[in-house]
């Protein structure tokens, strides 16, 4: 195998295809990314770990074509480390050169014959705008759980109606709601699937920047994938086991008590007073006409308060919420006001979006919020 290729074209697609490799491979062969050179002048490069597959191809000039697989992460490193000149890549023996002006780097390889067959990619569900599609995911994931223990909440339950895409995520503290459209392959399409959050998170951020991802799942046939595609790359990911809890019941039917605040002088207000705020304990937001005063620390601990302009609708009322998960859900929201509803200081508390202070709040986005107990 031999071949030539553009420096940062390869440093970008090893980069890529190999963000996904796991730390601790269960096979030695698992930590590698495999490289075929295309006699018609494409690399195609793979990395599969059996959950997660990663695929690129771009276009190089192959003098000898071949297959070889090497180290993943040492191979991307290398290809960011080399000067911006042309790279030659040969195989000689068991071992891959790579060279660039006048450095030259030699990798052991790994037995390609052990490595796994890659998952076909299902077929085409629909398509998303993928900047949209980043902006959701982003916006979802931030509530999923990060504890392995619970492996159901670790993921996000997508649902399909038609053209309504709803994705929902919850870490027991916080659930998150958004709803998109997309265009799917057959406008009566109805379907769930749970997908991991890091998955689902790592694909928005390396595909969104795309005009359009191509999503595709299979399910039933014994093996529950879902595929993402988008400029000639493609991920694949088996979906999370396990039937997701009935959560959207947890948003209130009905709420007596709203309060709306300019969404980047609270983020901001927050910050400050958050600093005072040692582990585990909260920031107080007190809603009265007018205001909502902030603070944090208590007794002989440092103090922080601060007071911004609110409208309050209903009684007046005082909550108190885990600083992060308070921030999370206001960062979340990209719209000018954030509209927080109530029905008692100790129940869920459900954030929305509004474009004014005075308008209708925008219901695409929900994040409830469980707040602390705290002493009167």
């Amino acid at each position: 195998m031999k071949f030539r290729v553009e420096r940062d074209v390869l440093a970008e697609a090893v980069t890529w295809t190999a963000r996904t490799l796991p730390t601790r491979p269960a096979a030695p062969v698992l930590a590698g990314v495999r490289i075929e050179a295309d006699p018609a002048g494409v690399l195609h490069l793979a990395s599969f770990d059996y959950e997660v597959s990663a695929r690129s191809q771009i276009a190089a000039e192959v003098t000898e074509p071949g297959t070889v697989l090497v180290s993943g992460r040492l191979l991307a490193e290398i290809s960011r480390a080399l000067p911006a000149k042309p790279v030659d890549v040969t195989l000689d023996g068991t071992k891959v050169v790579v060279t660039c002006g006048s450095s030259r780097f030699t990798l052991l390889t790994m037995p390609v014959e052990e490595y796994p067959a890659l998952p076909a990619m299902p077929d085409a569900a629909g398509v998303f705008d993928g900047d949209e599609l980043a902006k959701a995911v982003a916006q979802v994931t931030v509530a999923a759980s990060r504890d392995d223990t619970l492996p159901l909440l670790t993921g996000v339950r997508v649902e399909i109606e038609g053209e309504k895409v709803t994705m929902l995520a919850t870490d027991r503290y916080r659930l998150a709601l958004r709803e998109l459209d997309w265009r799917p392959a057959s406008p009566d399409v109805s379907t769930a699937a749970l997908v991991r959050a890091k998955t689902l998170s790592d694909v928005a951020k390396s595909l969104g920047a795309s005009p359009e991802v191509t999503v595709a799942f299979s399910t039933g046939s014994g093996v529950d994938l879902i595929g993402f595609e988008s400029g000639g790359r493609v991920t694949t990911s088996l979906l999370v086991d396990g039937d997701y809890p009935a959560v959207r019941r947890l948003f209130p039917d009905e709420t007596p008590i709203h309060a709306v605040v300019d969404n980047h002088a609270l983020i901001d207000a927050a910050k400050r007073v958050a600093l005072v705020a040692e582990r585990n304990t909260s920031i107080r937001l007190a809603f009265s006409e007018g205001q909502v005063v902030l603070d944090a620390g208590q007794g002989d601990d440092a103090q922080a308060s601060e007071s911004i302009e609110a409208k309050l609708e209903g009684e007046e009322i005082t909550v108190a919420f885990n600083p992060h998960y308070l921030l999370d859900g206001l960062t979340a929201i990209d719209s000018p006001f954030v509209r927080f509803s109530f029905t008692h200081p100790n129940k869920p508390v459900e954030f929305t979006g509004q474009k004014t202070a005075e308008g209708d709040d925008d219901r695409s986005y929900r994040y409830l919020l469980v707040p602390i107990r705290f002493a009167s």
